[in-house]
């Protein structure tokens, strides 16, 4: 797959091809079912599949987007749509400037002057701020021969739209979010230092991400789930821990600040600070409490680890 960032990065000497755009945050099912027609009609014509994508959603930079919070970073994003089955992403920084842009002006920037176009990819409706004009793009691959196809993902009982899984995520339902993704929900952050309570007084030491601001983060509470390293580890080092997850304030504490916080079950050995990491949320355990006790605070925690290590083996 290749990743461009900005018109300006694609190749001069790119061949025409099947461009699909939109937005695409958490290419959830919704969004694979549109990659799938796409890449169909890319194999039918013979052509490369590209998507153009926007970062952050362009709903989001134009204060239409509801929830105002991202599912999937861009490279994140990138590399479920390489899943799907795309062959290059551009991702366009979005700004005001470009969210006003008439369906007209935008197409002919990103299909025209950009990704040169044999045929455009649009959805009929999108749910992350980037509507076409269908007729307005019509006219002008007629004038600068392309061709559009409108593209539906479906109206059954199972539709799925970015609004719809923000929302789960937000309210905590990770399972809802696992089935409208098709795969766990993740977070992604760097780790760095927090109150070192979990090593030094709790007996449970976590890594303390610092996610990009306006990040969906499932609602306070502690989550069974993954701990995943994005770099590329030394050879023969493990990547992936069955996780013990908590989001919050630390409320025993009275803590101000809302953390995501994930102990990598039985392990207190692992060096991770400054690394890029991931959270894969599975389950959700309970509600953040405060406790009255630091005692009663480790029983709850270890009751917590316990029931995650059920949930999580073999898997």
């Amino acid at each position: 797959m290749r990743l461009w960032r900005g018109l300006g990065e694609v190749p001069a000497d790119w061949k025409r091809s099947a461009v699909i755009v939109g937005t695409f945050d958490g290419v959830h099912r919704g969004h694979q079912r549109l990659l799938h027609q796409a890449r169909e009609h890319a194999d039918r014509l013979g052509l490369p599949l590209v998507a153009v994508t926007f970062d952050p959603p362009l709903g989001l930079v134009a204060g239409t987007l509801d929830p105002p919070v991202v599912l999937t970073g861009a490279e994140y994003r990138a590399g479920l749509l390489a899943q799907h089955g795309v062959d290059a992403v551009c991702v366009l920084e979005a700004t005001p400037d470009l969210a006003a842009l008439p369906s007209r002006d935008l197409a002919h920037r990103i299909l025209v002057d950009g990704v040169p176009a044999a045929v455009a990819l649009l959805a009929e409706e999108d749910d992350d701020g980037v509507v076409f004009d269908l007729a307005a793009v019509h006219a002008l691959g007629k004038e600068h021969d392309f061709s559009v196809v409108g593209l539906a993902a479906g109206s059954s009982p199972e539709a799925v739209t970015a609004a719809q899984v923000r929302s789960l995520v937000l309210a905590g339902d990770v399972a809802g979010a696992h089935t409208a993704l098709g795969r766990p929900y993740r977070v992604e952050g760097v780790v760095v230092h927090g109150a070192a309570r979990g090593r030094e007084l709790l007996g449970f030491p976590t890594a303390n991400l610092d996610c990009p601001p306006r990040s969906a983060v499932p609602a306070d509470g502690v989550y069974a789930g993954w701990l995943l390293r994005l770099d590329t580890p030394p050879e023969g080092t493990e990547a992936r821990w069955p996780a013990a997850v908590s989001v919050g304030t630390n409320p025993t504490f009275d803590g101000q600040v809302r953390t995501v916080e994930a102990y990598a079950l039985d392990r207190d050995d692992l060096e991770l600070y400054g690394l890029p990491m991931a959270v894969e949320f599975t389950h959700h355990i309970r509600p953040m409490l405060r406790f009255d006790s630091i005692d009663e605070l480790i029983e709850a925690m270890q009751r917590d680890v316990d029931r995650c290590r059920e949930l999580l083996a073999g898997r």
